[in-house]
């Protein structure tokens, strides 16, 4: 179980029971509410560690991912989530609080995501850092310091229709709009020999968000969903650091430790990164 206090914002190691019964509970209560559908979802290892990457382009991207994946992930999210009966669900379905503005916060929840990852757990996590329009033309390099260190390989995946252009990235989605959900194969986070810390550190983001972005592409393409044009009415875009679910504390070039530095349809046409 967490040893999180009642009004800690959850960096501890959460419990590995709260993700399983979350996500039996929104594979339930999502196709009910809209017409949520997972493509791909045989990419996700059945067992070991796993970092599952995904675009971020609404409210309800954290819950949907949740929902739809195979296995129970323990997403990072930001800290103003913990609060309230809010704060005592996050808690409960094992998710990690990420606090932005301390850096000592923020190196325990990434502490916390480590050891998930190293007991053989699954870790979800939005690289983009905020909601927007989902097209990852940037990252931090949260997600790269985690496979690093943890050994996990990442599965790209793309949240789609959660949010349409003009649409506030503070509220759900209509009831009964298509969301989709696409898995694409994992991919193996290997530094090459030799290189600093940094360089590696820098260089495996930025070929991390290659590999996201073309996902999301072919996810769209093979969905027929589209991203939004905007960031939101409210919205900051990518890598202002103020959406609700976090890639990590770490902003692009420095590490958390300091250092610089249908789904038939979708495998006919290209459901892979």
């Amino acid at each position: 179980m967490s040893t999180a206090g009642p009004g800690s914002p959850g960096p501890a190691v959460p419990s590995r029971f709260g993700p399983g019964w979350a996500r039996r509970a929104g594979a339930l209560s999502f196709p009910l509410l809209w017409r949520a559908r997972g493509h791909g979802r045989h990419y996700v290892p059945r067992t070991g560690p796993v970092l599952l990457a995904c675009n971020h382009v609404g409210f309800l991207d954290g819950p949907l991912l949740v929902a739809m994946s195979p296995r129970g992930v323990h997403c990072l999210i930001k800290s103003e989530l913990f609060e309230g009966a809010i704060g005592l669900l996050m808690r409960a379905t094992g998710q990690i609080g990420v606090r932005r503005e301390s850096g000592s916060g923020d190196r325990a929840a990434m502490g916390a995501a480590l050891a998930v990852l190293r007991r053989g757990g699954v870790v979800g996590i939005f690289p983009e850092g905020s909601r927007g329009r989902g097209d990852v033309a940037e990252v931090r390099t949260g997600i790269a310091w985690l496979a690093m260190r943890s050994g996990a390989p990442v599965v790209p995946v793309a949240c789609l229709g959660a949010r349409w252009t003009g649409e506030s990235v503070e509220r759900l989605p209509p009831f009964r709009r298509r969301l989709d959900v696409v898995f694409g194969p994992p991919v193996p986070v290997v530094p090459a020999p030799g290189v600093p810390g940094r360089v590696a550190l820098v260089r495996a983001a930025e070929e991390l968000r290659a590999v996201l972005a073309r996902h999301v592409r072919e996810a769209v393409e093979a969905t027929g969903q589209r991203l939004p044009a905007d960031d939101g009415p409210d919205g900051h875009g990518s890598g202002s650091g103020q959406g609700r679910n976090a890639s990590g504390p770490d902003r692009r070039g420095s590490d958390p430790d300091g250092h610089e530095g249908d789904r038939d349809e979708c495998e006919r046409r290209g459901d892979r990164s």
